[in-house]
């Protein structure tokens, strides 16, 4: 499908008027050439691999957004999940390679490199454990390094051990970070149906199945939609509300085609997928729960937030999936709380609970995110929250993730303030009651009915 130039005038409008922007352009990169014994030899080949492969990534973003007149806020890169490179490793401290991937990043320039990863979803190796306990370290002691683990699947069930470790480095790598805010936990996600071609932080890695190097392009777009929305008259029937989200959907989504198609011709590198996320900013307008509001709902969180949440993330799925033959990642609409004003609003007024938060993950893309929890939370608490969102990924054979940040020394009604996209989190109140004994049962919740597919 060609690209028209009434198109791009078109997106400009939106540029100019709307907070449409291209979120992230994301370079997969394989590293399992770099394998050896010694940690340090690791960390020396990875930066090299970093850098030599890189080194074009964030000048032609620039050279883009420079030509075509649409803001790419974010470049980073994924890797190969770093536990994966590590089996032969003899160090038990893998926080070296995290330093080493954080060097390369300042190096070339991007913002975030994701990919301090293991994959422990039916059980955990040697280097997996490695890998998860190096974590709080390797968080503590870069930039722009995330971190991500997954602990279920639909075809295996949970791995109950590896969430009850998860909850306990949570809580260790904001107490690492306590002086900045607590970002460490900020940099950490935990999932369930990780997907191996995500371009967003903090669950970014490269998967088995890809390329050696490919570009994975996220765009974005909520104040491009609320705009839209707020334009159609009250009288209007949910039917002609999703009809006008796909419309839109389309137009963003061929914003993101046109910048995907160049950037993988002028890096050399494979064409991957195109995510069709929504994906919020604190920026006015720019939000999810407005849009959420805008198709009538009093205020997210309200009754009738989530019928109106499955609407929208149906509609932009629709939309987007005709404007681009390599759909993939997460895709859908985003809600963390801390990068949407409205999401925060709503959490400050009362209107948004992290249990409306949970429902509302059962029909938009991923799960509980950027969220600030009191300080004294119990690891049991935290289990009990990953655990829920687990099965919620697992039952309904989909991606959900929990990025909880224990807000050391604080308690409900105070903030933590992130700045730029990530923004700021009221610390929400988190129902007590999850007892002790669940979360020390451990073993693998089995896998359900509905995974024997074959």
């Amino acid at each position: 499908m060609q690209i028209t130039p009434e198109e791009i005038a078109e997106t400009l409008a939106m540029v100019s008027k709307q907070h449409l922007d291209i979120r992230t352009i994301t370079l997969g990169l394989n590293l399992r050439g770099c394998t050896h014994e010694d940690v340090n030899t690791i960390a020396t080949k990875v930066y090299d691999r970093l850098t030599t492969a890189a080194e074009h990534l964030v000048p032609t973003a620039d050279q883009l957004e420079r030509e075509y007149g649409i803001p790419i806020v974010n470049k980073r890169i994924s890797v190969t999940p770093i536990a994966e490179i590590c089996a032969a490793c003899t160090a038990s401290d893998l926080s070296p390679i995290a330093r080493a991937m954080d060097k390369a990043g300042k190096e070339v320039g991007v913002d975030f490199i994701g990919g301090f990863s293991a994959l422990v979803h039916k059980g955990a190796s040697a280097a997996d454990h490695k890998l998860m306990d190096s974590i709080p370290e390797a968080l503590a002691t870069t930039d722009r390094v995330c971190a991500s683990v997954n602990v279920g699947s639909t075809r295996a069930g949970i791995n109950m051990d590896a969430v009850f470790k998860m909850a306990s480095i949570i809580k260790q790598a904001a107490e690492a970070t306590k002086d900045r805010q607590c970002i460490g936990a900020g940099k950490l996600v935990v999932f369930c149906n990780a997907v191996e071609d995500n371009p967003f932080m903090a669950g970014a890695f490269h998967g088995s199945g890809e390329a050696d190097s490919v570009v994975n392009v996220g765009v974005s777009g909520p104040g491009v939609v609320n705009a839209v929305l707020r334009d159609i008259p009250q009288d209007a029937d949910l039917t002609s509300i999703a009809e006008a989200i796909k419309a839109t959907a389309f137009k963003i989504t061929r914003a993101g085609e046109l910048i995907s198609r160049e950037a993988s011709k002028r890096l050399g590198v494979e064409k991957g997928i195109l995510d069709l996320s929504l994906a919020p900013t604190p920026a006015e307008s720019d939000s999810v729960a407005e849009i959420i509001e805008a198709i009538g709902v009093g205020q997210c969180g309200g009754p009738g937030t989530t019928a109106a949440l499955a609407m929208l993330n149906d509609a932009v799925k629709k939309g987007g999936v005709m404007a681009s033959s390599s759909v993939g990642g997460l895709s859908g609409a985003f809600i963390p709380v801390s990068e949407d004003a409205g999401m925060i609003k709503a959490a400050e007024d009362g209107a948004l609970t992290i249990e409306k938060l949970e429902a509302m993950t059962c029909v938009c893309s991923v799960g509980l995110d950027m969220i600030a929890v009191p300080g004294d939370t119990s690891v049991e608490t935290i289990f009990g929250i990953i655990a829920d969102e687990c099965a919620i990924g697992m039952i309904n054979n989909k991606t959900t993730a929990v990025r909880l940040i224990p807000a050391i020394g604080l308690g409900v009604g105070d903030q933590l303030d992130f700045g730029g996209l990530l923004g700021y989190a009221p610390v929400m109140p988190v129902n007590q009651f999850a007892g002790t004994v669940f979360a020390h049962r451990g073993g693998r919740m089995p896998a359900p009915l509905n995974s024997l597919k074959n």
